[in-house]
């Protein structure tokens, strides 16, 4: 009997952005093409468009007595379980990502997750022993960023602490600056490229993955 080809990696989108027609929404339609063209599925969560509540619920905090996990958070996660990949696109508003992305961590990514989870690392979320990639927009450029401490900030949130907080195998982050009204064709192009870039380099690192656990131990590997 020939053996199946391994499942195609999967990547999960997670858009931030209330306009369709925004910049986002460029990037992820950019992005998710290339995850297509190299033979990857992919899954697009657009919170705004879903109509997402990001108010975690008391009873959704994970305590000692257990967790109770509304329906919506449970259909959610039932959609994006297993994901090799998790994709995060989303503006800097104010410093910060839009609050519907970070009530998406709260009550999806992270739920169940336990403060003494994340101190010992060894947290069973959605995101454990998966990669994230966080796609970030702003209408200034990153020179001013880090000259305010904000980009440094958010690397440190998405690099270091949910990395480290989920059990992540890794989690990078790509900024793109300067996206301002009235922005030319050729800005647009040039970070769409980046963005196609990035996606290829996602799609041939999860390819390896996927090719190095499908093969054959031998007996120098000690099968």
């Amino acid at each position: 009997m020939s053996e199946q080809p391994p499942a195609r990696p999967r990547h999960v989108v997670v858009l931030a952005h209330p306009d369709p027609k925004s910049f986002n929404a460029s990037v992820v339609r950019s992005y998710c093409d290339t995850v297509r063209e190299c033979g990857q599925d992919v899954v697009v969560r657009d919170l705004y468009a879903m109509g997402f509540d990001p108010v975690l619920k008391d009873e959704e905090r994970p305590r000692a007595s257990g967790i109770v996990l509304s329906p919506d958070v449970q259909a959610e996660i039932d959609t994006i379980r297993g994901a090799d990949i998790y994709t995060l696109v989303y503006p800097i508003w104010f410093a910060m990502p839009p609050a519907i992305m970070k009530g998406y961590i709260d009550r999806v990514l992270g739920a169940g997750v336990t403060a003494r989870e994340i101190q010992d690392r060894a947290g069973e979320g959605v995101l454990n022993g998966r990669h994230m990639l966080s796609i970030m927009s702003s209408g200034t450029r990153e020179i001013w960023l880090d000259e305010q401490g904000q980009v440094e900030s958010l690397r440190s949130l998405t690099s270091h602490y949910l990395l480290n907080a989920f059990g992540m195998k890794s989690c990078e982050h790509l900024h793109l600056g300067g996206v301002v009204e009235g922005f030319t064709k050729r800005f647009v192009d040039q970070a769409l490229y980046e963005v196609y870039e990035r996606a290829r380099k996602v799609c041939a690192m999860l390819a390896a993955e996927r090719h190095a656990a499908s093969a054959p131990l031998s007996i120098a590997d000690g099968s």
